[in-house]
């Protein structure tokens, strides 16, 4: 009993931490002569340490903020637009010619609008990618420090 369990951890062990050399993206070789086992272990103990050291867990989904509903445009901005316009034309004696330059002035702003939101959006995501890098690179740096000091050569 005792043996099939210890097996069970060991696959368990070594899935899990051949899976965390290839989420932090480097190779690691034994310089020492440590076998398989060991550096399963040493692996998980360093991805252990390098996330705490980093606050980072490659093996974690990035959150990806959902993009906003588009809202306005320029078809909201024509019919704000010309309500407002039809109002204002009805004062001065054309409330369909008020409408028509309404509609206009409403749909160029409602895209205006909507264009200025897509680029804070996309600066917004360049951002988060840009984060996300340096994250790894965080700490992929400590990941390799650990190992190298357990007596491994990692690229």
């Amino acid at each position: 009993m005792k043996r099939i369990l210890a097996t069970i951890m060991i696959c368990t062990f070594t899935a899990v931490s051949t899976d965390l050399v290839a989420a932090a993206d480097v190779f690691v070789f034994p310089k020492n002569g440590q076998t398989k086992e060991q550096q399963e272990q040493d692996e998980f103990a360093c991805y252990k340490w390098a996330k705490e050291q980093t606050g980072f867990d490659p093996n974690k989904p990035v959150a990806q903020d959902a993009a906003p509903a588009s809202q306005g445009g320029a078809v909201s901005g024509a019919a704000k637009g010309a309500a407002v316009g039809a109002i204002g034309g009805a004062i001065g004696g054309d409330a369909g010619k008020g409408a028509a330059v309404g509609a206009g002035v409403g749909a160029a702003a409602g895209a205006h609008k909507r264009r200025k939101g897509e680029r804070q959006q996309e600066a917004a995501q360049q951002q988060a990618a840009k984060q996300q890098e340096a994250n790894v690179e965080g700490y992929q740096r400590a990941f390799g420090a650990c190992m190298e000091g357990k007596g491994y050569t990692v690229k």
